[in-house]
């Protein structure tokens, strides 16, 4: 469960991702519910952003300057071709750094892949990101500890082809950690739910106070 073998995997299914969610429209709800929190719209970072897609253009259509970051060099080849004005980058947001910070910043379904112990840090990292006043949106799992998963199936107890036996690491610290990360960092919390109930599948908006 390291971020080299997540991208890896997820090199393994690029071209399958991206023809499945490029009519999508799973998240932008949430997504554009922290957007309507943004006091300004400059700039803004999406952590795990894959093959573009739909989080991409709801940015493009509320004319942010985007930068996307994702571990997998196929997700991001294809989302420069997808959207060549904006900047992608092929990096581990565990070891990436930036001089710029951001109005918004998204990591959806994404940092949730970075095991436990490491989710503090990234988590702390993220709110120094921030602009004043800027919102993070991000997901994580409603539990504590780590553990492996099948995470791609046909929607009847199938897998696809050679996924069957390729499983996805995933990490939580659970909501209290979640929240008392997000409070030390100066980050006021706007809206927390279990979007997907009885999974437990967390997503919070949370704005830098300073």
């Amino acid at each position: 469960m390291d971020a080299i073998t997540t991208g890896l995997k997820y090199d393994k299914v690029a071209d399958w991702w991206h023809r499945r969610h490029k009519t999508s429209i799973y998240g932008l709800d949430q997504v554009n519910r922290a957007i309507n929190y943004c006091t300004a719209k400059q700039r803004a970072l999406d952590v795990g952003c894959g093959s573009g897609g739909r989080i991409i253009k709801e940015l493009e259509k509320h004319k942010f300057d985007i930068v996307g970051i994702d571990v997998s060099r196929k997700m991001v080849d294809i989302a420069s071709t997808q959207h060549p004005n904006v900047q992608f980058i092929n990096a581990d947001i565990t070891n990436w750094h930036t001089d710029c910070t951001f109005d918004l910043i998204i990591a959806w379904d994404s940092i949730f892949h970075l095991p436990s112990e490491e989710q503090e840090l990234v988590l702390q990292k993220l709110c120094s990101f921030l602009s004043p006043n800027g919102i993070l949106v991000y997901t994580f799992g409603d539990g504590v500890g780590d553990h492996e998963d099948l995470s791609f199936s046909d929607g009847k107890g199938g897998q696809y082809g050679d996924l069957e036996e390729d499983l996805f690491g995933y990490g939580t610290i659970g909501i209290n950690e979640n929240l008392n990360v997000l409070m030390k960092n100066d980050c006021k919390v706007m809206h927390l739910e279990l979007d997907q109930y009885p999974e437990g599948h967390v997503y919070v908006i949370a704005k830098k106070c300073n």
